[in-house]
């Protein structure tokens, strides 16, 4: 996978000129190098970025020079607009280990939630993991069809991990699980009682 980007000359607050320009200011660094602003086109990088996610290696290719092996590492996002505003890229060498968080791709169907109306809760949707470059997956599979009863649940210690991969996470952290609905509370209103004593009116004494 090949995203083009350029050496960047604008830095600091005059990085918002680049976004105006549908450019996304980044960095690239790595273990021992020295790190390079870069600029990378919007749509390129959300095209990649899509199909990449934080667990594959891409190609960057710098202006002419020859591409350097990457991992995305860190994305910042407007707290407001949502829009990508900054990116990490971390240059990888193929006998150092690398810390990635992967994504969990969730597959089959719960039988606790298709026949028992069980409700899915997914509890993680990434793990942390260490290997080589070479070893890198891009996502881990959760097999839902194991989740066959209600309040059943599966750890990250049920997960099947590559034997070249360190789950940095706590084998015993849950995944996902299957609960009960919860009971819709129903509000019933009270009516006020009518009081069964009828206030009398007072009688006025007559003058005689």
């Amino acid at each position: 996978m090949l995203l083009k980007a350029r050496k960047r000359k604008i830095l600091g607050k005059k990085v918002k000129k680049l976004r105006k320009m549908n450019l996304i200011p980044a960095v690239v660094y790595g273990h021992n190098i020295s790190s390079i602003p870069i600029e990378v086109e919007k749509k390129e990088f959300e095209k990649v970025f899509k199909s990449a996610g934080e667990s594959t290696i891409i190609d960057l290719k710098i202006d002419d020079e020859k591409p350097i092996k990457v991992l995305i590492h860190d994305v910042s996002y407007h707290p407001l607009t949502d829009e990508i505003i900054h990116v990490d890229f971390y240059q990888i060498k193929e006998k150092e280990k690398v810390t990635v968080d992967v994504n969990l791709k969730f597959i089959n169907e719960s039988p606790a939630v298709k026949e028992k109306g069980g409700v899915l809760i997914h509890h993680l949707t990434k793990i942390k993991i260490e290997c080589l470059p070479k070893d890198l997956v891009h996502e881990i599979e959760v097999d839902l069809s194991k989740l066959s009863e209600i309040d059943s649940l599966i750890r990250i210690k049920d997960l099947k991990i590559p034997p070249n991969i360190k789950v940095l996470e706590n084998p015993e952290d849950v995944v996902a699980s299957v609960s009960l609905p919860k009971a819709e509370e129903v509000k019933v209103e009270e009516k006020p009682e009518e009081s069964e004593e009828k206030t009398e009116k007072p009688v006025s004494e007559k003058s005689e």
